[in-house]
Formats: C-alpha cells, structure tokens, sequence
C-alpha cells in the first residue's frame, strides 16, 4: 500500500506540473480535477474516487466531479455530519484522514482539504479492496498531507485565475463607469455585470431620486416604510445590510451605491436556493456597488452642472433682454414665452397687486387669466403670499382644496419684490399633478428674483412716460401729446374731428365753492370724457378750464354727435350743477388741412358757441 501511495503522489505531481505548463499558469482546474481522479483511481483500484465541494452559499457539500455519477451530487446528511464532526475533532491536524463507518455505504474514506482553518472540499474514496486503514498513522498523515497539497494548489491557483477574470471585468465596468456620464448607462452596466456574474440572481436598483425614464431597468423608488428595513438601513448608514428567508430559501443582500458626498441608492441582489453569501462575494459585490456610486455621483453632478450652466444662461439672457428699455407689454410677454419654453407650462400669469383687496393683471399674461376661473387660483396664491411673503410650491392643488373642481394641479408662485415689498406675483400652471420639478421651483424664483427689477423698471418708465404725457390733475392727456397724436393721424389717416370743450362759468364755481371744488369738477367732466370715447381716441386738458378730443378717423357728423352727447352727460351728472360748450371742427385727406388750422376753427367756433347762450355745440367745418 505504502509503495502504491508514493507513486501515486509522484504521478500527481507530474500531472499538476504538466497542466501548469499546457495552461501557461492559467489552470483549469475542472480539467485538471477530472484526470487527477482518474490517476487516484487507477493508482489505487479503487472503485469510485469524488470531489465534493464546499458550496458557501447554500454551507453544504456537492459532489462537482467523480470518476462515477454525479446525479445525486448531496452528500446525504449522516454522512456530512459525521466528517464535520470528525474534522472538528482533528482540527490541530489538517493532514489526516476520516474514516467513515461500516454502515455508511458510499464511501469508505474521506481526505479534507483546509484552506486557512476552513474545509473547501473533500476527496472521497470508495475502496475495492485496498484500504486506507492499513498505513501507519505516519503513512496515512504524510499521504493525506501531500495528497492535498496538490490538489489544494491546483485549486487556489484556479480560484486565483478566477478572482484575477474577475477583477478585470470590474475594472473593465470601472472604465465604462467613469466614460459615460449618462446615468441610464451607468446603471445599465450595473445590471449587466451581475447577470453576467450571477445569471441566476435577481437584481433592483432602489433609487433616492427621481427616475422618470430608465427604460428597462429594474428600478424601484426607495420609500420610506417599515416593510423593508434593511434596505434603509443600508441607504442610512452606507454599510451593507442582508435580509435572510430560510423559509423562503433565499438570501437577499443589500449594498448602498454610495459616493464621496452621498448614497444615492441601494442595490438589491436577491440569491435563489442561499443561505448566505460568502465573504468574496460580498467584497465583490461591495466593490462593484462603490464603485457604481461614484460613477452616479459623477453623472449626477455632471447633469446638474450642466442644468446650473443652462438655468445660468437662460437668466442672463434673459436680464439682458429685460435691461434692454422694454416698454412693459414687451417685458411681461418675453417674459411668458421664456417662462412657457423653459418649464413646459400650461399657463403664465403675472398679478400686480393693487392698494386694498384688488388685483391687476399684467399685460403678456396668458389669456386664461381674463377668465373666470383663473379667479381660483389667483385669489389662493393672493392670499397665500398677501401673508407669508414667500413663493410656493404646490404639487397637487386639490389636496389643498378638497372638494373644488381643479383644472390645473400644479402650481408655482414667486412674488415680484422690490424694496422688500411684495409689487405681484407670477403664477405658473400645470393640468398634471407633479409635474413640476424643485429644481423648476428653484430656476422661477431665480428668474423671477433677476427680472423684478427689469419689470418693476419697465412699469417706472411708462408711469413716468405717463407722467410727462398726462395732466395730473385730471390725467387726461398733455396738450403736446394730444399735437403729436393729431399730426401723426393727419399723415396717414383719410380724416378726423376735433372737439374744444370750456366749462360754462367756471370763475363763478370757483368764487362760489372755492378752488377745491372747481378742481372736483374738473375731474368730474374729465372722467365723463374717458367714459365717452374709445380707447383710440385722445382726451386731453387744453388749459384753465378748457378741454379737448380728438377722434381719428371720425367723420364730422359722429364727432357732433359724441359732443352734443357729453354736453348732456355734463349737465345730468356734473354736482355742484355745471354746463359744457363745445366747438367743433373736421379735417379730411382733401382739404389740404394742418393741425394749427384745425385748432383754430375749433377755437372760432367754441367762442360762438360761448357767444351764443352756452350750453351748447357749435361747428365750423371747413378753412373757408
């Protein structure tokens, strides 16, 4: 037996120097295992030699090669029991045989092979005739020991090549990471590595943030309940967690995808038929989901830096554009379309808030704003902001107003300020609930904070422009506006009239009711004069007491009729009592007409008319 042993182990070791060389140190060790059985075999006419392996996942011995059957690959659990006792017992001395009982039909003997205190496999012998039982214990020790060693070197040289296969696709998905700076790529190749590396497992990705496309990936959002605890507490303190179901059979393991400024989600590796996961897979595992996390980080901040540079240079230019003298139609409408561009809304209003309880809407706002059911949402942010003076951001209006028929869910309102005062508000909607991102919010209250001023300017200018254009008593227009109006109308329109209104008596309402008065009734007749023409036409104060209309594109006999109407009025409605006497005049394409003669007839035919009793209309047509 002694002599048998020796030149077994002499042919053991050619056969493990000679797949050394034919693999040029990459052994396979399959087809290395396969011979080496066969040689033990035929060296010592044995009937059966098997090489069970220790599988960590499932902590149980499977028969991976044998010079016999490998269908019922389970060691049966008797005999399992009896070499982990065995060995337990012997664990000082990893060079020994155990020896199975008479009883125990399959195998007569059994050499462990310890890696580092730990059995990662088992030779097993069924005998056929020789013995084991009948070396010296030195034989036996010496055998074992040497029998082992080969078959243990060509086993971690084998694992070594794969560790070595492995490490160089990680490295490989490493440089594909940090390549892309997509975060679907990123995540893709996270899937693909692990179906490659275990195409039996399941795999979700369960992410902090929004994930609104991802197509194709097994994405989960990460909530926030007690059903999965550990998935938490993997995203809350960055450390690998696992939740085991022997029940169940199967092992779930949980890596945060953890980065240098965060984690931004978990990996779930679900393992089919495990009772654990083994150490080196757990670093592998761990190793890939770092790795992956930095690469998300990477592409997150990559995304973000880019939306910084584009929300940059969409409020620069837009500052640009309001800083340019804008009249304030011009602003609010730019205004809308960049607004409308930038953040896909449905409607863009903008609220000036008045003294009191009332509301302006600016112009460029969109037209659902001039309807009535803009009146809900405009009043609900008034009331908010009247209060709080902050911009809002709401999701899902309805939650806010149960049981109202909301058309338009999503809500954004960013109050215009100036001087630490609340001017307005602009007030963006969407029919989608959640539509609206935060870092939508947070790009409006940015845009809106750099135009406050460009608007509030625009709306500065044309009160001043008004200023300068208007009389400030009784704003009607200034007499050299109402002269630039007329000669522009008279260079392109085919005709227009003329009216010159005095206030009948007006030194008697002064010396009777004081200057305050006269001043009252002023406005009186000068608001009975906006109420009674179009927006096109131009009244203005002509001075002292007198007033005037021009009506562009009027033919004379409207235009005595607009007069003779406003007489009336004045007399109806003017407190204390006062009358009105008009003189009109017409101009036409083919008269040959100018401004100052115009005026002039309309002067001549007010004297007249003043001549004539007051309280009336008097005309003078023509030159002639």
């Amino acid at each position: 037996m002694k002599i048998k042993t020796v030149q077994l182990l002499n042919e053991l070791r050619i056969l493990f120097f000679q797949h050394m060389k034919s693999s040029e140190g990459d052994l396979h060790f399959q087809k290395f295992l396969e011979v080496f059985l066969i040689e033990t075999k035929e060296q010592l006419y044995m009937e059966e030699v098997s090489f069970f392996k220790f599988d960590e996942w499932k902590l149980q011995y499977y028969k991976e090669a044998s010079t016999g059957s490998v269908e019922d690959y389970i060691m049966k659990a008797p005999a399992q029991e009896h070499i982990e006792k065995a060995m337990n017992e012997n664990k000082n001395d990893e060079a020994s045989f155990v020896f199975m009982p008479k009883d125990f039909r399959d195998f007569q003997t059994i050499i462990p092979l310890w890696d580092q205190g730990k059995v990662n496999g088992l030779i097993a012998l069924k005998e056929q005739g020789i013995s084991f039982r009948s070396l010296t214990e030195e034989q036996g020790t010496d055998f074992a020991g040497e029998f082992a060693t080969i078959l243990k070197s060509a086993l971690s040289i084998s694992k070594m090549s794969v560790e070595e296969k492995r490490n160089k696709r990680l490295f490989k998905v490493t440089e594909k990471f940090h390549s892309s700076m997509n975060m679907d790529a990123v995540l893709g190749e996270i899937i693909s590595t692990l179906h490659t590396v275990y195409p039996t497992f399941d795999y979700f990705l369960l992410l902090s943030h929004d994930n609104d496309s991802h197509e194709n990936l097994p994405i989960k959002d990460l909530e926030y309940d007690s059903e999965n605890v550990a998935a938490l507490q993997a995203y809350v303190t960055g450390t690998i967690q696992f939740d085991d179901h022997p029940s169940d059979d199967h092992s779930i393991l949980y890596a945060p995808l953890k980065g240098k400024q965060g984690v931004y989600g978990v990996l779930q590796v679900i393992a089919p038929n495990t009772l654990m996961f083994p150490e080196s897979e757990i670093e592998f595992i761990a190793l890939l989901a770092n790795t992956a996390g930095s690469a998300l980080e990477n592409a997150q901040l990559y995304q973000q830096s880019k939306r910084l540079v584009s929300d940059l240079q969409l409020i620069n230019e837009t500052s640009h554009h309001l800083n340019s003298n804008l009249r304030l139609s011009e602003t609010m409408e730019y205004m809308k379309q960049q607004i409308m561009k930038s953040f896909d809304a449905d409607q863009t209003g903008f609220i000036l808030l008045l003294p009191g309880e009332n509301v302006n809407l600016l112009t460029g706002s969109s037209d659902f704003f001039d309807s009535e059911e803009s009146e809900l949402y405009v009043s609900f942010m008034k009331d908010k902001i009247d209060k709080d003076k902050e911009s809002l951001f709401i999701g899902d209006l309805s939650v806010k107003c149960p049981g109202v028929d909301v058309r338009y869910h999503s809500l954004m309102a960013v109050p215009m300020m100036e001087s630490n005062d609340v001017k307005g508000f602009a007030l963006v909607l969407h029919e989608e609930p959640y539509f609206f991102s935060f870092e939508m919010f947070k790009l409006l209250q940015s845009l809106i904070h750099h135009s406050s001023l460009a608007m509030a300017n625009s709306m500065l200018r044309e009160e001043l422009e008004k200023m300068v254009i208007t009389d400030h008593l009784t704003r009607l227009y200034s007499r050299s506006y109402l002269d630039d109006k007329m000669s522009q109308s008279m260079e392109v329109d085919e005709e227009g009239t003329f009216i010159l209104i005095d206030i009948d008596n007006f030194k008697k309402v002064n010396d009777t009711y004081g200057h305050q008065v006269g001043d009252d009734i002023l406005i009186q007749v000068a608001n009975l004069i906006q109420h009674n023409i179009r927006d096109t036409d131009i009244g203005a104060r002509w001075g002292g007491e007198e007033m005037a209309i021009y009506l562009p594109r009027i033919p004379l006999e409207t235009g005595v009729k607009i007069a003779e109407r406003l007489k009336d009025k004045v007399g109806e409605e003017s407190s204390p009592k006062v009358t009105i006497s008009c003189g009109v005049s017409y101009w036409a394409k083919e008269q040959f007409d100018n401004v100052k003669e115009v005026f002039k007839r309309a002067d001549e035919a007010l004297y007249m008319a003043k001549n004539s009793g007051k309280n009336r209309v008097n005309v003078k047509e023509s030159r002639l």
